[in-house]
């Protein structure tokens, strides 16, 4: 009886250890703490605005996160599921986009001051991952959009640019066990906001992330395969009535792509 008892008790015991290391295959809580504390969420929920002031006095804790994402071979990571690897890759955009900014904030009024006419600061390798030196449009282009692994247009709104016109960098990391509830938010409250997606007359005006990425809301998520079912899915998030709705499916709703403002999304 002792015996099955202690056998019974080292099968619970291994089975609890499987079930944390299989829960925490990465540890971001870290930069989910730096995100609640330098986030901050306006204009009811659609955008926020970043305190890089505060990034600043924490700088140290970034960093040590950003080794942890560095120390990640590639074959720990191909060893993950998909929602592992994608959230993985949105937070390691995102933290290393506030490190680049923080390594000329405050004199910087734009992602862009950080690239010239002739290079371009997503193209800057100044990290490394799986052991080599990369670049933000690596994680984008080549690992998120490129690698053909996840084909989700939602990951539009969650990686962000440090810009006004960007999707909100959400006050919390994206985690795999809640991945898919994050992105549908991220994209719900991008479009529900005005000064980037709105209906004027029978004109839709919407963000130029659209336009860039127009491929990638085609490729068939959710069985979508154009811009205007795209649209039509989330007419509630643009204000759609149901008659706009039918309007946009049958292609009869004009769609414009409004400027793209690449002022930093920094607190004032």
């Amino acid at each position: 009886m002792i015996m099955y008892r202690c056998f019974s008790l080292c099968i619970i015991i291994l089975l609890t250890f499987t079930l944390q290391a299989q829960a925490e295959t990465f540890d971001h809580s870290a930069w989910s703490r730096l995100l609640a504390d330098n986030v901050h969420v306006i204009n009811d929920g659609t955008a926020t605005q970043v305190d890089y002031d505060g990034f600043v006095a924490n700088r140290t804790n970034l960093q040590n996160y950003l080794k942890t994402l560095s120390a990640v071979s590639q074959n720990e990571f191909d060893s993950w599921n998909s929602n592992e690897q994608l959230a993985f890759l949105i937070n390691a955009y995102n933290s290393w986009t506030v490190e680049l900014i923080l390594s000329r904030y405050p004199d910087l009024k734009s992602i862009k001051d950080l690239g010239s006419f002739f290079s371009s600061p997503w193209k800057k390798n100044f990290f490394t991952l799986f052991g080599a030196q990369h670049s933000l449009d690596y994680i984008e282009q080549d690992l998120i959009r490129g690698s053909g692994r996840y084909n989700d247009p939602r990951i539009h709104f969650a990686i962000n640019c440090a810009s006004i016109g960007c999707p909100a960098l959400r006050p919390e990391a994206y985690s795999p066990a809640d991945l898919s509830q994050q992105l549908d938010e991220a994209t719900i409250s991008f479009l529900q906001d005005r000064s980037r997606n709105r209906l004027e007359g029978n004109t839709l005006q919407v963000s130029s992330i659209f336009k860039w990425y127009k491929k990638d809301f085609e490729k068939g998520w959710k069985s979508i395969s154009s811009l205007e079912q795209f649209f039509a899915y989330h007419a509630a998030a643009l204000e759609l009535d149901n008659d706009k709705k039918q309007s946009m499916l049958k292609g009869t709703i004009k769609i414009t792509f409004l400027d793209y403002n690449w002022n930093l999304n920094s607190t004032p």
